[in-house]
């Protein structure tokens, strides 16, 4: 299995760089893993395609202003891109300078703040901040936009940059499906009678690194941390019992899910997971996949692939080019119903 397989042509116009005017105004392709076949819908159709006894499960991290510039010693300007906060007082972050910093180095930050690079950790490098990280973060930074928007944050990127049930903070990127509900769709599905549960998975700085190696098998996923409640546990179960389906918005809600049931059951869960989906994982717990579009020969839209099938998927990616759909992070979204082949038994669930 080759990145290559996983290739898509995509416009630059295409890319959606602001949110639509309402977050539910975005427009809704729907796919039929099955088959392969294709509806053009608006996000705000989306109650009509769930049944009542479906379950949505939502990812509830917060996403925190991740991105801060300072100065090293020698005045020059260091951007610093937080990844996760590792306990104390330190975390790993991305830094972007002209030339490294040296280990034991000082970083200067807005408000006099002065931090202490201790070393590289992998991709990323170990900072001590000399007290909370988050705290300095909220107070300093400001919202980490994806790289290929190419523009700076602006005010409204505050609010629409974060989706309105965002709980638990601590992710560096949003969980970009979530981003299309408002209060009056999510009441819109209650009505017809599917049920909401929450997992919490803190989207990483690595979820924009690209895949590198030209064989997929190579590619070595970054760590997220994860959780599932006993509460979504038990949710699922009913939701099983009543014949309904669990419809995850966003892939971040399926690699959290699919993750606590790397075991065979789905399980409470609590840590790092790396879980890598690719084209021949059978999913234990996921029925339905509610996602947006992501980049070419990216680890998403191979998880996507695995889902509903390569061929399945890729068609209708070039059938959203043609129609000229909003892409990444602010752009359309999809409504993916499974290739069947790619579920395991849901007694395994």
């Amino acid at each position: 299995m080759l990145r290559s397989d996983f290739h898509y042509e995509l416009p630059d116009e295409l890319i959606a760089r602001h949110p639509a005017a309402r977050r539910s105004e975005s427009r809704l392709l729907h796919l039929d893993g099955r088959d392969g076949a294709l509806a053009d819908l608006r996000f705000v159709d989306l109650p009509r395609l769930l049944r009542a006894g479906d379950l949505l499960v939502f990812n509830d991290t917060r996403v925190i202003p991740a991105r801060l510039y300072g100065r090293k010693a020698s005045g020059g300007r260091i951007e610093l891109l937080l990844e996760r906060v590792t306990g104390g007082n330190r975390a790993l972050v991305q830094l972007r300078s002209s030339k490294p910093p040296a280990a034991g180095s000082t970083i200067r930050l807005p408000g006099g703040v002065d931090v202490t690079v201790v070393g590289r950790d992998g991709d990323f490098w170990l900072v001590d901040f000399g007290s909370e990280p988050a705290a300095i973060f909220e107070q300093h930074g400001e919202m980490p936009l994806p790289p290929y928007l190419r523009r700076a944050p602006e005010a409204f990127d505050r609010e629409r940059y974060q989706t309105v049930y965002a709980r638990v903070p601590g992710a560096v990127a949003a969980p970009t499906a979530g981003l299309h509900f408002d209060a009056a769709l999510l009441e819109a599905c209650e009505r017809v009678g599917a049920t909401r549960a929450q997992v919490t998975l803190h989207v990483g700085a690595g979820t924009f690194q690209p895949v590198r190696v030209d064989h997929v098998r190579d590619h070595r996923m970054h760590a997220e941390l994860t959780e599932v409640p006993e509460a979504t546990c038990a949710a699922v179960a009913a939701c099983r019992a009543r014949g309904g389906r669990v419809v995850a918005v966003g892939t971040t809600a399926v690699r959290a899910l699919e993750s606590a049931a790397q075991g065979g059951r789905l399980a409470p869960f609590t840590g790092d997971t790396r879980l890598f989906i690719t084209p021949g994982y059978r999913f234990r717990v996921v029925d339905v996949l509610i996602t947006n579009f992501h980049l070419p020969e990216s680890t998403l839209i191979m998880l996507v692939s695995a889902f509903a099938g390569t061929a399945h998927v890729l068609a209708a990616y070039r059938h959203a080019v043609v129609q000229r759909y909003r892409f990444f992070s602010y752009g359309d979204a999809m409504f993916v119903e499974p290739d069947p082949a790619a579920l395991a038994p849901r007694e395994a669930a």
